[in-house]
Formats: C-alpha cells, sequence, structure tokens
C-alpha cells in the first residue's frame, strides 16, 4: 500500500448517519405539527428508494439525473406512503430535501479523516452532488482535500465510470487510490478496476432494515471498525 497516495470515502452510511440525522429532523417537524409519525421508519423509508432511483440512472432507462432530483421525488412518494401528504406544501419539501446536506458525522468520522489527511489526500467519492457534499463538510467541520461527486464524475457508483473518472480527475493510476466504504459491494466493485479497498463496518446504519453490510465478505486490504482504524493501518 506504499503506492496509495489518496483516499475517496463513500459518505452516506459511511461518513454520516443518514439515519439519524433525517429521523431526528422528523421527529422535530412532526413534533411542531402535532402529526404523528415514526421518525426512524419514515427515514428507511426514504433512502429505500434511493438505489432504485439511482438504478434507472445507471442502466440508461433515465438520463444522468441530480440526487436531489431523485431525493425529492421520492420524498413526494413517502409523504403520500405516510398519509402526511397534505401537511407539507411545496416549500417545506424543498427544504426537507436539503436534510440531505445537513447529515450529521458518525462519532469516530472527523477525528479519522483528521488524522488521515495529515499523510494522504482525502476526499468524498460519493453519489452525492458537488454543493450537497460541500454544504455537509462545512456544516459538520469534515476536512476534505477535494470533493469526488456524481456531478464531476458524471456516473453513479456502482457503475464503471464513477471509480475510474474519479482516479482520472485526480490524475492517479487507480492503484494509488483507496476507497473507503462500510459497503461490500461498492468496495467489490472498486476493487474490480484497480483501486484499493479498506471496509469501515457499520452494522448499525439501516437499523431495522439492516440486510447486509454485518461485516466484511471480500478480501480488502483493510477491515475496521472505525475510521481511526484505517488511520492506524497506515501508520498515520
Amino acid at each position: 500500500m506504499d503506492q496509495v497516495r489518496a483516499l475517496v470515502f463513500d459518505t452516506f452510511g459511511t461518513v454520516v448517519d443518514w439515519r439519524g440525522s433525517v429521523a431526528r429532523r422528523m421527529a422535530r417537524v412532526a413534533r411542531a405539527k402535532g402529526i404523528e409519525v415514526d421518525a426512524d421508519a419514515f427515514a428507511r423509508a426514504w433512502r429505500a428508494g434511493y438505489r432504485p432511483g439511482l438504478e434507472r440512472v445507471t442502466s440508461g432507462e433515465r438520463p444522468f439525473t441530480p440526487i436531489d432530483v431523485i431525493h425529492r421525488e421520492r420524498l413526494d412518494e413517502i409523504l403520500e406512503q405516510f398519509g402526511i401528504s397534505g401537511h407539507f406544501g411545496e416549500a417545506e419539501r424543498a427544504k426537507m430535501t436539503l436534510w440531505w446536506h445537513q447529515l450529521d458525522p458518525w462519532p469516530d468520522s472527523v477525528p479519522g479523516l483528521r488524522r488521515l489527511g495529515t499523510r494522504y489526500l482525502i476526499g468524498p467519492l460519493s453519489n452525492g452532488s458537488t454543493v450537497l457534499l460541500a454544504s455537509m463538510a462545512k456544516r459538520a467541520g469534515i476536512p476534505w482535500d477535494f470533493i469526488m461527486s456524481s456531478s464531476i464524475v458524471r456516473a453513479y457508483k456502482r457503475h464503471p465510470d464513477a471509480y475510474l473518472n474519479c482516479c482520472r480527475a485526480l490524475e492517479l493510476e487507480p492503484r494509488e487510490v483507496m476507497m473507503c466504504a462500510a459497503h461490500n459491494d461498492d468496495l467489490e466493485a472498486a476493487q474490480s478496476h484497480g483501486l484499493r479497498t479498506a471496509y469501515i463496518n457499520r452494522p448499525y446504519e439501516y437499523g431495522a432494515d439492516q440486510a447486509k453490510d454485518f461485516e466484511a465478505t471480500g478480501s480488502f486490504d483493510i477491515v475496521t471498525d472505525e475510521i481511526g482504524g484505517i488511520a492506524d493501518a497506515l501508520g498515520c
């Protein structure tokens, strides 16, 4: 791993806690409106539409579509699903879509990333947009050196272009880039294109809906329970 010069991170679920962040915001809104809603189930249902929305793009069924559009379309669906659509107007729905720009990091994320940043270039390789990732980092103090968003690589993971265009943009060979994620399939896809890999275990990411990624299932370069474990392995 002496050749590694940059570390790129999956963000949703790996660096930030999307479920807890969205659930907390939904719970506050529901209390203010006096409506009954299972906020954790709401967060999980919103996320459940994420992968199908991306797959319509990666399959070619739909042209490249910004993640905020996919999030907003899913929001309209789940407000109906939870029977609370009438409580939310257009302006409030637009504001709710921006919750994904304001997610809170896991407790180990920022300290671990700061350690890694003393020796390596670090940044997200995420399906989020540039403004989403930049806004999230500014709010949470995430110390990125660069941002590789879906807007920049013009593809969603697990499409090959997401990983290869990232390496091209960094002007690095795949072997010089390490993909860090809490999702086995993300790492397997990166590995198949020559990137090095680090698995961070987040077996609580999806809560009651967690059906996989309870542990590393592939042969990855690093396996750890927190981002600081990557820093330990790389001598930071």
